[in-house]
């Protein structure tokens, strides 16, 4: 095996081995341990020749390093082939996969016998409105979403807010602004200067927005609408200059207070374990960070009065950090 894709591998086994935590075992902490671990795989310039290599990376320890080895000897995992031949695990995983089916309602399913594609669809009438949509575009929720693709809603997004109210202010945040080749989904950071975190819940301008997309019939399907936050399924309209149709792709749109959107735009950005880093940075410095503010903690330790942001640049500048921009933030 070329010693790029055994690299590549061994960040997948890492990522395979997380989600069985978190999805059948319910093992948060080992799911974030093995979830940090494949990042930083992922990011390590060199190749890995052996676990105790490995471990002087940050998020390896003892166990993880132990099955670095065994995969860099023998080429797999035990315990991943282990997983792989249990009904019950892949089953539950494969079932988490549905958009709105979690761990706890998946082994719920495959208690009463459903496993399957074919077995949910058996059941349709017992699956609730989030669901029914998860197996509706299941195969099109599971492509990923091209760049090219995700540039184009994000032009259209920001062309049709402007139509609703010209002060309106919107972000694509997640991997696609860190520059990814491929998103998951689209995740959009709303605010407007009328909203503060002083203010009432302003519903009406996330709701106008929604509105407004599902009249131009960019959003297609609702799976939950609240006052703050909105779920949903999007779809490009196919043009002229089209070769094929678009898929169904999820979208979920969030309205923050306006003094506190570059807090959530920094958070949404991503990545993870750059938050992490960012907040604990920010302790050293004196400051709590979190995804709604940034304060300065006094000696007694209690944190003061949010401080004014208006750019993530402000962020960095309190906590005299160096500015990365997104594209720099995927550790």
């Amino acid at each position: 095996m070329p010693e790029r894709e055994r690299q590549e591998t061994l960040q997948s086994l890492k990522e395979k081995l997380a989600n069985y935590e978190r999805n059948v075992n319910r093992a948060i902490h080992k799911y974030n341990a093995y979830r940090k671990a494949a990042s930083v795989i992922s990011k390590y310039p060199q190749k890995i020749k052996n676990g105790e290599e490995a471990k002087k990376l940050d998020g390896v320890g003892k166990e993880i390093a132990k099955k670095i080895d065994e995969f860099l000897q023998t080429g797999t995992l035990k315990k991943l082939e282990k997983i792989r031949n249990d009904d019950t695990s892949s089953s539950i995983n494969f079932l988490t996969r549905v958009t709105g089916i979690g761990p706890a309602a998946a082994r719920k399913f495959f208690d009463e016998g459903v496993k399957t594609l074919e077995d949910l669809k058996k059941i349709e009438h017992k699956l609730n409105h989030h669901q029914q949509i998860g197996l509706k575009y299941f195969e099109e929720f599971e492509k990923r979403i091209p760049r090219t693709e995700m540039t184009k809603m994000e032009t259209l997004i920001l062309q049709e807010l402007e139509l609703v109210d010209t002060e309106y202010i919107g972000t694509i945040c997640g991997s696609y602004r860190r520059g990814a080749e491929s998103s998951g989904d689209i995740d959009i950071l709303l605010t407007h200067p009328n909203y503060t975190s002083v203010d009432e819940k302003q519903p009406k301008l996330l709701h106008a927005v929604v509105e407004h997309f599902e009249s131009i019939g960019f959003i297609t399907d609702t799976l939950s609408k609240g006052d703050t936050k909105y779920m949903g399924v999007c779809q490009l309209q196919q043009n002229d200059e089209d070769e094929e149709e678009y898929l169904h792709r999820r979208i979920d749109i969030r309205l923050i207070p306006k003094d506190q959107y570059y807090c959530g735009v920094l958070y949404f950005t991503g990545s993870d374990i750059f938050n992490k880093n960012m907040r604990t940075h920010a302790l050293e410095k004196g400051f709590t960070l979190n995804e709604y503010t940034i304060r300065p903690v006094g000696v007694t330790g209690m944190a003061g009065e949010p401080l004014m942001v208006d750019s993530e640049k402000d962020i960095f500048d309190y906590i005299q950090w160096k500015y990365r921009e997104p594209k720099e933030r995927s550790e």
